[in-house]
Parts: C-alpha cells; sequence; structure tokens
C-alpha cells in the first residue's frame, strides 16, 4: 500500500482499482436485525441446550445437594436439647 494514496484522503477499502469484480453491499440501515430470530434461533437454542443438559445439570445438582444438606445439618447442631435443659425449674 503506498502512503501517497491514504495522503490523498483515499479510505483504506478504496485504494485499488479493482476491474472485473463487483461488489454488492447492503447498508445496515437495510438489514433486518433479527431476521430468522424466530424460525432459526428457537430451534437452535433447544438444541444447544438438549446437547449440554447433561453435562451441566449434574454438577449444579450435586451442588445444591451438598447446599440444602449443609443448611440442616447446622440447623440440627445450632438447636438446643430440651432434655439439658429440664432440671432448671
Amino acid at each position: 500500500m503506498r502512503t501517497t494514496q491514504v495522503l490523498r484522503g483515499l479510505e483504506f477499502g478504496k485504494l485499488a482499482k479493482i476491474r472485473g469484480i463487483v461488489y454488492f453491499r447492503l447498508s445496515p440501515f437495510e438489514q433486518k436485525a433479527f431476521a430468522g430470530a424466530i424460525n432459526h434461533g428457537v430451534p437452535n437454542m433447544i438444541r444447544r441446550f438438549r446437547e449440554q443438559v447433561l453435562r451441566v445439570a449434574p454438577p449444579f445438582v450435586i451442588g445444591y445437594m451438598i447446599y440444602s444438606w449443609a443448611n440442616q445439618e447446622h440447623e440440627r447442631l445450632v438447636r438446643k436439647k430440651p432434655g439439658d435443659f429440664a432440671d432448671d425449674e
């Protein structure tokens, strides 16, 4: 790339003239941002979920079971035993 072309104010995408090649571009203002989001996106999301659920769910289930057990055990250990205070009156 010659620096003289850059200094003349040409943009980087238009520095050379190539004959025989036609470029078609669509303006960003004419594009549909969510084209096919429902038709292609939702089935793809369901497929990806089905593929990954057996890889991701078991660690979460095991973690929740350990968390639940630890909370129950803590509550059991913190609770006072009524037999220890039977003779206080």
